[in-house]
Formats: structure tokens, sequence, C-alpha cells
């Protein structure tokens, strides 16, 4: 029987009372619900707080260049299918400097998980604007503010037709609904978006625990999350209120299935030859 301690990596270093914590552990617990062992699971990040998680988890792991998170993971899925691949990443380390790697993967439908730690501001790297932060916010290296437009990643994603978008909050009162977004989006056959909203402690006095606090709310019971153009007119809800939940769904064949050679067995199950006609080319080097 799976156990939380069986995933226990090292100490972390994030700050004390950083959001990081809660998704950690938020995840822990929905990998033993599902009774998904650390060996049935490499975990995939680039650089980051966020993306220390790897660090901190007994599992598979590989810690990769700032925003090349989704490549990597893309090739340990095409590797072996029947493991489970969960890419970690910042809102910078993914919708900045891994932006064009994250369009690529929702339009492949790679079958990978990807969660997002979205604090609105670059943490590692000491309080630099990130895509997610809002227009005129004041940073260290932003003084007269962001000139930059706020990235929605959601809308982005919806509309390009990922096939599974979602968004959760790290707040205690979130953490029960983000277990349960995140089962989902492991389950999900293809690719799963979660945007996780979190605190940083240190470098975002704007968008703070208790800002996300007061506006965060759960999608309606009777919301249809097939429903792609209603989908997108509520990625658009942000400021007041923020919803968080399962925005959308769309049931479509995954890479792994779309390619002959690896849909029935793994490529790492298949035996390799090599033909004879190339082995004087390899003993060349």
């Amino acid at each position: 029987m799976i156990t939380f301690d069986d995933y226990k990596g090292q100490k972390p270093s994030w700050c004390p009372g950083c959001g990081n914590f809660a998704i950690l552990n938020t995840l822990k617990r929905a990998l033993v619900e599902l009774d998904i062992g650390p060996e049935q699971l490499t975990l995939v990040s680039g650089i980051g707080q966020g993306a220390k998680m790897p660090h901190y988890m007994k599992c598979n792991t590989f810690n990769g260049l700032h925003g090349r998170t989704l490549p990597v993971a893309t090739g340990l899925k095409l590797a072996n299918h029947e493991m489970l691949v969960i890419a970690i990443a910042g809102d910078g380390d993914c919708y900045g400097e891994g932006g064009n790697h994250l369009l690529h993967a929702i339009r492949r439908n790679v079958n990978i998980k990807l969660f997002v730690h979205n604090n609105q501001i670059y943490g590692l790297t000491k309080g630099q604007a990130s895509p997610t932060t809002a227009e005129g916010t004041i940073t260290k290296s932003q003084p007269y503010g962001s000139f930059s437009s706020q990235l929605n990643p959601l809308a982005m994603a919806i509309s390009l037709d990922c096939s599974f978008v979602a968004r959760g909050f790290a707040g205690a009162s979130g953490l029960p609904f983000l277990k349960e977004i995140m089962k989902q989006a492991i389950n999900h056959k293809g690719f799963a978006m979660v945007d996780i909203l979190q605190n940083c402690v240190s470098f975002n006095k704007v968008n703070t625990l208790h800002w996300y606090k007061e506006r965060v709310y759960k999608l309606e019971s009777d919301y249809d999350p097939y429903d792609r153009v209603e989908a997108f007119r509520k990625s658009l809800e942000w400021g007041d209120k923020i919803p968080t939940g399962i925005f959308y769904k769309k049931d479509k064949r995954s890479l792994e299935e779309r390619v002959p050679c690896i849909k029935d067995v793994p490529l790492v199950h298949q035996p390799f030859s090599l033909p004879e006609a190339k082995k004087d080319i390899f003993e060349q080097f």
C-alpha cells in the first residue's frame, strides 16, 4: 500500500510560508489516493522555485534547463508511455522561457501532466515581472511598472484546444479541491495543464494569500467543461472574482496513440537491432 512517506525526499529550502509547500504535499496526497507508487512516476522540471520539487520527492526525477520542462517530459513519455510523467514548472519557466514548448505540447496532445506554480513573479531570480504579472506592477527590475500586458494562460490553452485545462489554488481552503483537480488531470488521457495560483511571500506583495482568498471561487456545479465557448468566456474572468476548477475538457487521441511504432508496445520494451548496413558507420565512431 502506497503511503505519504513513500514520496519523502530532501528537506525543502523554500521560504517559510511559500505556496510551494502546499502544492508539494497536495500532489503527494493525490498520488497516494490514486495508489501510484514512486517507481511509476517521473517528475520533470526546469529552473525555478517550484521547479525544485523533484529534489523534494522520492521518485524518478529529471531537473533540466529553464523553460525546457516539456521537451524532456515529451521525450520520456514517447520512450515509455506506460510511465506517468508529470511536468512541474513556474509561471516564468513555463509561460516565459518555455512558452513555445507549451504551444506545441498542447498541439501534439502528448499524454503528460503539467502543473504550473503561478505566483505571478519570478521568485528564484529575485522578483522581476513574469508573463502573468499584472501590467503596471512595480518590481525590483521594473521601477516604473511592468509595461507588458498580463498573459492569460487558460484562455491561451483553451484557444489552442488543449484537451484538459484547469486552475487550482494553493491556499488552505483550496487544497482539497486542488487535490481532486490533480487526480482528474492525472487520470485524463492526453495533455493536461493545471495552473495553480500560489503566493510568493518574499517578492510578490500584491498577489498575497489574502488577495487570492478574497477572490477565488469554484466553478458552478452545473458548469459544463465540454463547452469550449463557455470555457473561453469563463477563462477571461479575472479581477474581483477568479474562478477555479476544470475549465475545459476534450476527448481526443494522444500523441502516443497516433505514432504507429509505439502505439502498441512502448519503445523501452522494444528489441534493438542494428541493421548490417549501418554497422560500418557506427564502428567508425
